[in-house]
């Protein structure tokens, strides 16, 4: 795949580049957002890597640059890689659609993982790091019709969120799929959601009940 990656510090930077190319990817690493934007629009890559806050002001450049870059290439993969745990940064992205990520840098423990998620981001997937519905749901714990989830209930909508599958799920609680699947039917009715059998539509769904949720 030919990525682009905007990250403006230079030892994450070239980090990437190396981890990228070694899996076998073409890579292009840019240090800001204007750049980013000047990137995509001269090379059309298959993907884009962007950090949230860049220079000049280091707020939310890349992140604003990511939004842009959807309006003006509707589809193009966008996976963000932060250090910041933010809800509505993860909310705005899931409203782009298809094809989007958000993963925490320090969160990130292994390589294989990581490129993983490249690859379910690029396939149309959404991956959103596990920690950001966590926060969600601890902000919302005393407050209707959150709180009607269990414990398990509410692990099996952080699988979710990081785009794993019913069999996946399975696996992880050592549970039949069927059972996952009543959890999800659980979630989903607790929650007000309409039943969809759409893995990515269903990751979609619920971040944004969580986003209205919180009044944001």
């Amino acid at each position: 795949m030919r990525l682009l990656i905007a990250e403006d510090s230079a030892l994450l930077r070239e980090g990437l580049t190396l981890i990228l190319v070694n899996a076998g990817h073409e890579v292009t690493a840019v240090a800001d957002a204007d750049a980013l934007l000047a990137a995509v629009a001269g090379q059309r890559p298959d993907a884009v890597i962007t950090d949230i806050r860049m220079p000049p002001a280091f707020r939310d450049e890349g992140l604003r640059a990511a939004l842009q870059l959807r309006r003006a290439h509707p589809g193009l993969p966008i996976l963000v890689l932060s250090q910041y745990l933010e809800h509505t940064y993860a909310a705005e992205l899931v409203e782009l659609g298809a094809g989007v990520g958000y993963l925490l840098k320090d969160r990130v423990g292994e390589i294989p993982e990581f490129l993983a998620a490249i690859e379910q981001v690029v396939a149309g997937g959404t991956v959103i790091d596990p920690e950001v519905v966590r926060r969600f749901l601890a902000q919302r714990r005393m407050r209707a019709p959150i709180e009607r989830l269990t414990q398990r209930e509410g692990e099996v909508l952080a699988r979710i969120a990081e785009g794993r599958s019913n069999a996946a799920i399975a696996r992880e609680f050592a549970v039949s799929d069927a059972a996952v699947a009543k959890h999800i039917n659980n979630i989903l009715a607790k929650l007000d959601l309409p039943p969809d059998t759409d893995g990515h539509r269903r990751v979609l769904a619920v971040l944004a009940y969580l986003r209205r949720d919180s009044g944001s």
